[in-house]
């Protein structure tokens, strides 16, 4: 069967949470691929709602395997109180159907406290980071000055490790930013509080993806934020220190030799960003307020309210190119339903000329956009589960985004709920 990647196409806060809870029912094996705690999938379905941060979406639905891999970063402390609160929901969690890769490296509380600290000495410039150590965690990753969750099984090795990058890592709190050293004891305590926690979640992933790829099962794998957030090819330096793109799934899944097959791109009916950053679509004032107050944007993971903006064709086009979407999944249409007239951003002005190109990062500030209005359909369609069903105006506002970023919109979300949606063929 074919694998498939579920992926943000905009600033993240899309909805993939949503999609990858509906379209688990089709895959075998779901799997987190990239990031860590610092943004959320809100997700809607029998046991309740949730904001996932860490754990996989696919968690929900039975017989079907969730796998953390090696490209995240890896809180044990928060993952176990995201995998508490969710089994006091009735959800079951046990090795059966969450795994974790021996090979992920551990997000420890020094990169909380190095994220905040480093926010703070930015004052205006800061990134707007979550302070969940994001940044900090993958610098060290790519420093080779992290722990392997695999560690966790040698105590000995472990506290041997740990010290030595103990030394370093107070070099930086202490003499940089004047916070005061992290004792070893301390360390040590917290890993072996969470770790004997998760130790039987984790083990060589890539042996369990190897094995299922022979039995012919079938790879989901989900992506956090979106492709304007990915370190490459983002809106630098407002971007996540990982990969969101589809291209790095199979890299951070723990099977570099599996196929990414299809890729089904998540967009919001309008756009939305948490967070710093040049973002050229941005509304303000009531106007803003009342399509907030709709959607109920609020980030899953900090509640800061979400900017909001019309949806964007320049961004979303280019977000769509860099994912390889197939197809693409329009979440929220259903917020719009009251509008009398819906603005759209067709391209950008940058310097006194209209483009159509997504701009290089350091010229986003210049640019402008360049809106019309089509008209709304002003009526509930939460309801509408199908094509036809949907008002012509609806239909055509689909239509219109379609056309714009050359890629079929394929699923329309009415609703949070897991069943309302709209298949297009």
């Amino acid at each position: 069967m074919s694998n498939c990647a579920i992926v943000g196409i905009n600033w993240g806060d899309e909805g993939k949470g949503r999609m990858v809870d509906l379209l688990t029912e089709r895959y075998d094996v779901v799997i987190r691929y990239q990031g860590g705690g610092n943004a959320g999938h809100t997700v809607i379905n029998e046991y309740g709602k949730f904001a996932l941060h860490l754990l996989p979406s696919g968690i929900f639905r039975q017989g079907v395997l969730n796998i953390l891999g090696n490209g995240v970063a890896l809180d044990l402390e928060n993952l176990w109180i995201e995998m508490e609160q969710v089994r006091s929901q009735g959800v079951p969690l046990t090795p059966e159907n969450l795994r974790i890769s021996d090979r992920a490296s551990l997000l420890l509380p020094w990169h909380r406290q190095l994220d905040g600290l480093e926010e703070a000495r930015l004052k205006d410039h800061a990134y707007g980071s979550t302070k969940q150590g994001i940044a900090p965690f993958y610098s060290d990753k790519y420093q080779k000055k992290t722990l392997l969750a695999g560690e966790l099984f040698d105590r000995e090795a472990l506290k041997a490790h740990a010290a030595q990058l103990l030394e370093w890592k107070n070099l930086t709190l202490t003499g940089v930013y004047g916070a005061a050293p992290v004792r070893l004891e301390e360390l040590m305590a917290w890993l072996d509080d969470y770790g004997e926690k998760l130790k039987p979640f984790i083990c060589n992933t890539t042996k369990v993806l190897r094995q299922a790829q022979q039995e012919g099962k079938s790879f989901l794998y989900e992506a956090q934020l979106g492709a304007l957030r990915d370190l490459d090819y983002g809106i630098v330096p407002y971007t996540t220190s990982s990969n969101p793109i589809a291209a790095y799934a199979p890299v951070g899944s723990g099977l570099p030799s599996a196929s990414v097959d299809e890729v089904v791109g998540v967009v919001k009916a309008y756009s939305t960003c948490v967070g710093e950053g040049p973002f050229v679509c941005e509304m303000f004032g009531e106007e803003a307020e009342r399509l907030r107050q709709a959607g109920a944007e609020y980030g899953a993971k900090t509640g800061r309210p979400r900017r909001v903006g019309p949806i964007d064709l320049v961004a979303t086009r280019y977000g769509v190119e860099m994912q390889s979407a197939t197809a693409i999944a329009l979440t929220k249409l259903d917020v719009l339903s009251d509008l009398k007239e819906i603005p759209v951003c067709v391209r950008y002005e940058l310097d006194g000329q209209e483009t159509d190109e997504f701009p290089f990062p350091t010229l986003l500030n210049r640019s402008k956009p360049v809106l019309t209005t089509v008209p709304g359909w002003q009526q509930d369609i939460s309801a509408v589960r199908r094509w036809e069903d949907l008002p012509k105006a609806a239909q055509d506002y689909v239509e219109m985004i379609e056309k714009a970023i050359g890629c079929h919109i394929a699923y329309v979300s009415v609703g949070p709920e897991r069943d309302a949606y709209i298949y297009r063929p």
